[in-house]
């Protein structure tokens, strides 16, 4: 066994973020690392907080840390930012807004980047959790990015999906028609202290407070830690009442993983026969020229590669 993952498996921090390192940095160790640490996975829960850029998604979390620990749990923050197009990190740094937590050690946190990954996923965060489960801890906290399909996506990586609005962020109606309706366990309208609040909040449960899923509707303000406690309580409610369909939801969650991989393997491997084929340049001068159109310079392109 690596020294790195006997380190992770008792728990030591240093071992912990070196081990989460090598895997977002995709370094050789990375799937020896996940070899040997997947058997012993599978005991934790996650809970995924998306929506809208400035909904406080956050400080919400960073207020809900304590409440999490009163009702027993070990809990680990990954935060999934925007990348960096110049260093490939993350570059929101959610963990400033997570203040109060920074010098508990009880509790790991962690930002990485979503790096563009099929899907819209961090490619090494399903791994990254698989390392924080095998550390022992039983409540991964996962913040997405507030943006674009990573507010959908995140979805499918957790157990628990808590969708996050405030009232001052411009189109939440127009959000809430457009998607997310379809993911959320949960519903939460922060920032319940502002005005509007309570007209969202309305919103929303005409929306889809009545579909059949019956999602949880909640208000919240993290400034306040006002229906802080009843968030955590409902969400330690609904990750024991999805108990029985874990496995279901594992295999599903591991279906969209190989899935993901693969296409990822393929992208790769397209990318590199691309750069290298002479018939690529050919097809560049023909559509300069107006010699063939695009889609159809992309069909004969693909079916050399895959034909």
């Amino acid at each position: 066994m690596l020294p790195i993952v006997k380190g992770l498996l008792a728990g030591e921090r240093r071992a912990l973020a070196r081990a989460i390192s090598i895997i977002d940095n995709d370094e050789s160790e990375s799937r020896e690392i996940i070899k040997q640490i997947f058997g012993k996975t599978g005991d934790a829960r996650t809970v995924g907080f998306t929506g809208p850029g400035g909904a406080g998604k956050s400080s919400l979390v960073g207020k809900l840390i304590p409440e999490c620990q009163a009702l027993g749990y070990k809990v680990a923050i990954l935060a999934v930012d925007p990348t960096s197009p110049v260093t490939g990190g993350a570059i929101l740094g959610d963990r400033v807004r997570m203040q109060d937590n920074l010098d508990d050690e009880k509790v790991f946190m962690r930002s990485m980047a979503s790096r563009g990954a099929v899907g819209g996923v961090s490619k090494s965060l399903r791994n990254a959790i698989r390392i924080l489960d095998a550390a022992g801890y039983n409540l991964v906290l996962v913040e997405s990015v507030g943006a674009g399909q990573l507010e959908i996506e995140i979805s499918r990586v957790v157990d628990l999906t808590v969708v996050v609005f405030t009232p001052h962020t411009g189109d939440n109606v127009q959000a809430v028609k457009a998607g997310l309706t379809e993911i959320g366990d949960m519903y939460v309208v922060n920032k319940a202290d502002l005005e509007g609040a309570n007209t969202l909040y309305l919103t929303i449960l005409d929306l889809i407070g009545d579909t059949e899923r019956k999602p949880v509707v909640l208000k919240t303000s993290a400034k306040t830690k006002k229906g802080v406690r009843e968030l955590a309580k409902n969400i330690d409610k609904l990750l024991k009442e999805k108990s029985i369909n874990y496995k279901e939801r594992g295999r599903k969650m591991l279906e969209d993983e190989l899935r993901d991989m693969v296409l990822n393997a393929v992208e790769k491997k397209a990318s590199i026969m691309l750069a290298s084929s002479n018939k690529y340049s050919e097809f560049v001068d023909k559509l300069t020229k107006k010699e063939i159109d695009p889609y159809a310079a992309a069909e004969e392109l693909a079916a050399g590669l895959f034909g």
